[in-house]
């Protein structure tokens, strides 16, 4: 089940705040503690077509109650009186107010910066506070941080568990909470109505993760970055398992460091990593082998798990080459089109490296240049090509440009790269918001220029991944799915 927390300031805009999330989900968790005036209770819940959680916490729980605590007690016995499905209730309150009627008790244990100490002593507590059900909220910003969380859900207890993680791995921790059989997740009803900062919408669950069809039985592929590209990349995965009736989703992982990340990634049976360009070079740390490029440029976008080791896989450059030499005019297997022509790639990282080392098999002459000198520097002499300092990126004679980066950005100097250096001439391959178009593409479009189109770049690329994890091609309606917003 899915539970939708709407935190309203109104009585009366609580009613269609209860209204709408009831259309979406299977109980809706009425949050008390922002309402400006001391409410109806009974009134406001009347009508509720779904079973109703109260909640009204106090600001060290997250929550923004700003009265007395005798003001809060007395507001969560109107709420018990006006007989909810659920009542929230922290172990201190819930040992001064008893079970009333047919209401469950959900106890909740809330730290607001670190994951809590001793979880056992949690679960003896809410048996003493009468516990129909615990509930654990902490910081989630890394799987390490979720770890403790992710492991209280996936046992056998003798009282259901639910969890609310707050940060980037509060979305993994729903979504594994679903296959672990956690009573309900969370998720707000719309952006701007979130709980918590960074809490999920129901509609990321349902239209990027598709939630409602994760069971017991469903096996994930990690999928490590946070940006539109891993949105993206999400949403089409999800889109091919369901047409192709493959009972696999998309994760989302962020790590701090990969000490316990294997280790974790074992007891999940994640046998696949998908990396964005962001984390491409941290996840080549968990591999112990892979292609010619991932391993000279120490980046991969895609890890996968075999009997002696992770082997990293290195598919973008690949993909974004066949689309250049295609703008170029290549006709047959045969032609060379990036032969002796003038690349010159602007960016770093490992995104930068790939496409060197790529565009030097088809026998290019690739110059680096980026917002660092001393990185560029770096870059051109791991793959033996020329360096070209940023003060001279405007009078470098080019026939194809390639940004990996949006800006030519060095600590905190931030610069565009100037339109200006766009000529008719020249054709444009813009990685740097994949798969939207940068400004700089869509000002190459305007001025002439042959573009590259990202997205045919992305769909090439995300075929490629497809096929290289399940073996079958991409339904080509999971694509249009992916980048219909």
């Amino acid at each position: 089940m899915i539970c939708i927390s709407v935190t309203p300031e109104s009585r009366q805009l609580a009613k269609v705040d209860i209204y709408n999330a009831a259309n979406q989900c299977d109980i809706v968790e009425v949050c008390l503690d922002r309402l400006h005036k001391e409410p109806d209770v009974k009134d406001m819940l009347e009508g509720s077509k779904r079973p109703i959680l109260v909640s009204c916490r106090q600001q060290e729980e997250g929550g923004k109650f700003e009265g007395t605590e005798d003001e809060r007690m007395a507001l969560l016995r109107q709420a018990i009186l006006a007989g909810p499905a659920y009542i929230e209730l922290d172990p201190i309150t819930a040992q001064k107010i008893p079970r009333f009627g047919k209401t469950q008790r959900v106890i909740s244990f809330s730290s607001l910066t670190r994951p809590l100490n001793n979880v056992e002593e949690a679960f003896d507590e809410a048996v003493r506070c009468r516990a129909d059900v615990i509930k654990f909220t902490w910081p989630t910003d890394t799987l390490e941080a979720a770890w403790p969380l992710l492991a209280s859900v996936s046992q056998k207890r003798a009282l259901p568990v639910v969890g609310l993680g707050l940060g980037r791995c509060g979305l993994t921790f729903s979504l594994l909470g679903r296959k672990y059989g956690s009573p309900w997740i969370y998720a707000a009803l719309e952006k701007g109505m979130e709980a918590f900062s960074g809490q999920p919408t129901v509609g990321d669950l349902d239209n990027i993760y598709r939630w409602r069809d994760v069971d017991s039985k469903t096996r994930f592929i990690g999928i490590a970055g946070s940006d539109m590209a891993e949105q993206a990349t999400s949403k089409i995965m999800n889109a091919a398992f369901d047409k192709l009736g493959m009972n696999m989703r998309c994760l989302p992982l962020e790590f701090k460091s990969l000490d316990q990340i294997p280790k974790m990634l074992d007891i999940l049976k994640i046998p696949a990593i998908i990396a964005t360009a962001s984390m491409g070079r941290k996840i080549m740390g968990l591999a112990t082998k892979g292609d010619e490029v991932a391993m000279a440029a120490q980046m991969a976008d895609v890890i996968i798990k075999q009997p002696d080791g992770w082997q990293a896989h290195n598919l973008i450059w690949k993909a974004a080459l066949r689309a250049l030499e295609t703008k170029i005019g290549k006709k047959s297997p045969e032609d060379r089109p990036l032969d002796r022509k003038n690349v010159i790639i602007m960016g770093s990282g490992g995104l930068a490296v790939s496409l060197a080392h790529g565009i030097k098999k088809r026998n290019g002459l690739v110059s680096v240049t980026s917002g660092d000198d001393v990185e560029a520097q770096k870059i051109a002499q791991a793959a033996a090509i020329r360096f070209v300092p940023n003060a001279n990126m405007y009078e470098t004679l080019v026939d194809v440009i390639v940004l990996t980066v949006p800006n030519m950005d060095y600590g905190s100097k931030k610069s565009a790269i100037n339109p200006s250096i766009l000529r008719p001439s020249m054709t444009i391959l813009d990685l740097s918001e994949l798969p939207a178009d940068s400004p700089l593409t869509i000002e190459a479009r305007e001025r002439g220029c042959k573009v590259v189109e990202p997205a045919e770049v992305f769909a090439d690329y995300i075929g490629t991944l497809f096929k290289s994890l399940t073996g079958q091609e991409l339904p080509a309606d999971a694509f249009a799915a992916g980048l219909e917003e």
